[in-house]
C-alpha cells in the first residue's frame, strides 16, 4: 500500500511543479509602434533554379585509349 501512495506521489510531482507560474511568465509586455517609420516594400527576388547533378570520376574510353575523367556538375 505504501508503495502505491508513493509511485503516485512521484507522477504526480512533475506535473504540479510544471503548473507553477513563475514571475517570468507572468511578465507583462508592452509593446509600442514606431509611428515615424516609413516601411519600404521591395520587390521579392526570385533566383532561377539550376538544375544540376554530380557525375562521379570514371574512365572513358576514346579512340587513343582510356582517359580518366574527373567528377563534375552537370546541368539537366
Amino acid at each position: 500500500m505504501m508503495k502505491r501512495i508513493f509511485a503516485g506521489a512521484l507522477l504526480a510531482l512533475p506535473l504540479s511543479i510544471a503548473s507553477i507560474q513563475t514571475p517570468a511568465s507572468a511578465a507583462q509586455v508592452i509593446i509600442r509602434p514606431d509611428r515615424n517609420r516609413v516601411i519600404v516594400s521591395r520587390p521579392v527576388v526570385t533566383r532561377k533554379v539550376v538544375r544540376q547533378r554530380w557525375v562521379p570520376a570514371h574512365w572513358e574510353r576514346t579512340p587513343r585509349g582510356r582517359r580518366w575523367v574527373p567528377g563534375h556538375y552537370v546541368r539537366y
